[in-house]
């Protein structure tokens, strides 16, 4: 599968901490390297923000899927992800 960020998302992911955006990078390369990176996602009830959600942590990443490609949509900490 690929991986794309939106516009959105590369901006939210420049203000973390470097600590924090190599987290979530690396996890992201291991989800999408897996056989079936959809078995690391859980499917969001309410789809106003995404499809999908991964969980790295306390960070919770929001995204789509079209066709091969994962298509980050947005991220952040888990207390304010869904406001």
């Amino acid at each position: 599968m690929n991986l794309v960020f939106e516009e959105k998302a590369q901006k939210r992911l420049k203000k973390f901490s470097p600590e924090v955006s190599r987290k979530i990078i690396a996890k992201l390369g291991f989800f999408i390297s897996a056989p079936s990176p959809l078995e690391f996602a859980e499917r969001l009830i309410n789809n106003d923000a995404g499809q999908y959600r991964f969980r790295i942590g306390d960070y919770r990443v929001i995204f789509d899927v079209e066709e091969d490609t994962i298509v980050v949509l947005t991220l952040g900490h888990r207390r304010e992800i869904y406001k």
